[in-house]
């Protein structure tokens, strides 16, 4: 789904451990389940380049397009993996 427009395409929801895995492999972010939630100023060394490779590897990996002024309003990783989690 195009959660941008709510269109419907082939994709692939990642799991938590699917995220996590993108982040460290794809982005070189190191991260784990428990900082989730941490709000990104919080996490040592994480910046805007982290969140513009999060963005595009998690485009490119699950055929969703991520919503930029959402993922922008995002305060923390799990918030950013909660766009791409349709309930």
């Amino acid at each position: 789904m195009d959660i941008s427009t709510g269109t419907t395409t082939t994709t692939a929801v990642p799991t938590t451990e699917q995220f996590i895995g993108i982040l460290r492999d794809l982005v070189g972010f190191p991260v784990g389940p428990e900082e989730l939630d941490t709000a990104f100023d919080q996490l040592p060394g994480w910046d805007s380049v982290y969140l513009l490779k999060l963005v595009t590897s998690m485009e490119r990996e699950t055929g969703l397009r991520l919503p930029v002024a959402r993922v922008l309003e995002a305060r923390s990783l799990g918030e950013v993996l909660a766009l791409v989690v349709v309930p």
